[in-house]
């Protein structure tokens, strides 16, 4: 961002600086160019009187003489030619002599005015002694255009020098003004990305940057505290509900086990059936309190390795297994990939898969888990041989309460999709080659190379 705005700033100042600096400098450039000439030109013009005197009156050329002389302590070469182009005096230098300066004497005789060339670092006027349409001769007066090249180049100098500093001066100002504005922003940036990674005690700086991202800030500040208190009541909840109902179904369970110990057959029968449902509805407000702690998650993104997670469940559920005469087995393709996902929560979705799969399988049958990259993601895929499911089950599975053939409380497979979900992933069932059923994750990779997760999609649009 702080490019962009520098950038946006520095393109209309450097158009700006070069329409004004460039034509400035030409104009002055231009300006120097013909002062130069018109004050040789007028030196010129002042021998050329004094030597009109002396071809045409025939006064003595004291007055000439003393002329060329003046002009050569100023660094000017002088020649003065009579009507018929013969030199008559001059400096004695050689600069207003020669084949440029005869050509033009040659056209101030015939009555016309040249342009005045530069011959060898100096510039060459001519002027008519007298009458311009009969002169009774010319003068030629060359000057040297060093002086001139040293003011045209100090003009340059000059407006480059101001070009640079106005540039300077932009370049300055522009930075300021894109870190003035950006920094603040990528600051609540990152405190954005923290309060959505579980930070919730994370709060921006309302004091820097402009008046609107301030007001920003301190709207994000307010929106965070609300959400952290939001979050701590809803544990807190959480928290007296767990305690709240679970001790009086413990208690109840106690009682009912005393009240059997003594009763006979019919009744120790019927308060069986009652434990029986305790117990289911014990199971139920478990599985509402892990569903309430999936959904309030969090995570923040660790790597987490495949192979090690995959291994560690299939040897705490192989006993279980075993005694339900289940297989289970995993496999990850070599080492297996790395994901980014928050902590525990893989050991969370496969406890649940492998717990709902191991009750729908019967004996004899299998449960096989693999994972491997696919692309940007790693894909796992928890693969059974038990009855699997309709269609119109598998469409409400990942809702709670949803799926009517559910064995359980119906809980497992919505706690499986928010944590997926909520990490980045995405989750969907499908029919196993020669029966049965198959879940398959999405989940993003963690990049070895840059030691952070990939950009994860948003959950509520997955």
């Amino acid at each position: 961002m702080t490019r962009r705005i520098v950038w946006t700033l520095l393109v209309p100042t450097c158009v700006l600086l070069m329409l004004a600096v460039v034509p400035l400098a030409v104009s002055l450039t231009a300006r120097e160019r013909v002062a130069h000439r018109d004050s040789q030109r007028a030196a010129t013009r002042v021998i050329a009187a004094a030597a009109e005197e002396h071809l045409s009156d025939g006064r003595p050329d004291t007055v000439v003489r003393k002329e060329i002389a003046a002009a050569a302590r100023a660094g000017d070469c002088v020649a003065v030619y009579d009507s018929s182009a013969r030199l008559v005096t001059g400096t004695r230098c050689e600069a207003a002599r020669g084949d440029e300066a005869e050509e033009l004497v040659e056209d101030v005789l015939r009555g016309r005015e040249p342009e005045p060339p530069e011959s060898e670092g100096r510039l060459l006027t001519a002027e008519p002694a007298g009458d311009v349409r009969a002169p009774a001769g010319a003068v030629v007066l060359a000057r040297s255009a060093t002086p001139l090249d040293a003011r045209i180049a100090a003009i340059w100098g000059w407006s480059a020098a101001i070009g640079v500093a106005g540039l300077a001066a932009s370049v300055l100002l522009s930075v300021r003004l894109a870190r003035w504005v950006s920094r603040p922003l990528s600051t609540l940036d990152a405190s954005a990305q923290r309060l959505g990674e579980g930070a919730l005690d994370e709060r921006a700086d309302v004091g820097a940057g402009p008046p609107e991202v301030r007001r920003l800030a301190a709207t994000f500040n307010t929106m965070a505290a609300r959400t952290e208190a939001l979050v701590h009541g809803h544990r807190a909840v959480i928290a007296d509900v767990s305690h709240q109902l679970r001790t009086p179904l413990a208690a109840l369970r106690l009682r009912l086990d005393v009240l059997a110990a003594g009763s006979d057959d019919t009744t120790a029968a019927d308060l069986a059936a009652a434990q029986e449902e305790i117990s289911r509805l014990s199971r139920l407000v478990d599985g509402l309190l892990a569903v309430a702690r999936a959904e309030q998650a969090t995570p923040r993104p660790t790597p987490v390795r495949v192979a090690e997670v995959l291994g560690e469940r299939v040897a705490a559920w192989a006993p279980v297994a075993e005694e339900r005469g289940v297989r289970l087995a995993a496999g990850s393709g070599g080492e297996g990939p790395t994901v980014a996902l928050g902590a525990g929560h893989l050991e969370q979705i496969l406890d649940n898969l492998i717990a709902n799969a191991v009750d729908a399988v019967p004996s004899g049958g299998s449960i096989r888990i693999d994972g491997r990259a696919a692309g940007a993601t790693a894909r796992l895929r928890v693969r059974d041989d038990g009855p699997g499911m309709t269609t119109d089950a598998k469409a409400v599975a990942f809702r709670r309460f949803g799926n009517p053939e559910a064995g359980g409380t119906g809980l497992g497979l919505a706690i499986v999709h928010r944590l997926v979900t909520v990490n980045g992933g995405t989750v969907w069932l499908e029919d196993t080659p020669g029966g049965g059923l198959t879940v398959v994750m999405e989940l993003p990779l963690w990049p070895e190379r840059t030691g952070g997760p990939r950009s994860l999609p948003d959950p509520k649009k997955t």
